[in-house]
């Protein structure tokens, strides 16, 4: 659905705004997005405190707000992992992927549906942070 899609590209800010608030060793563990919100999974010892949470919202809207263009490519793994775009499951992707970069902002490898523009997902909002299980940290968001 379009609701869904939205909150699937938002998910791309999101893993982007944590590893630039919490350090580039963050990368996602999960995710799970429903037409209501969308929940996703990350490494993070520690409860995030407001003061992160409140700056991941504002990079996040900051990025949306920007009218960043989506764009896609299709390409060999091998060389998608050269050009610095970031998969989820290492060894687990086909020969040929695909790739979507949100602007110079957030690169990865992703076979889900996007959004052409950031402009489309209105405002993100954090609805709550929590453990998932050890290690492991989990954020559940909406757009309004």
């Amino acid at each position: 659905s379009e609701k869904t899609t939205k909150l699937h590209t938002a998910t791309h800010l999101l893993n982007e705004a944590l590893r630039k608030i919490l350090g580039k060793e963050v990368t996602q563990r999960g995710s799970n997005i429903t037409p209501e919100r969308l929940r996703f999974d990350f490494n993070f010892d520690r409860r995030l405190t407001k003061e992160e949470l409140s700056e991941i919202e504002r990079i996040v809207n900051k990025k949306i707000n920007e009218g960043l263009d989506v764009k896609v490519e299709e390409m060999k793994y091998k060389d998608a992992v050269k050009r610095w775009f970031r998969g989820v499951f290492e060894g687990k992707y086909p020969e040929i992927v695909s790739c979507y970069s949100i602007g110079g902002f957030s690169k990865e490898i992703c076979s889900g549906p996007h959004v052409g523009n950031t402009k489309e997902l209105g405002h993100f909002k954090i609805i709550k942070e929590e453990s998932s299980s050890g290690g492991v940290r989990r954020i559940k968001a909406v757009l309004e």
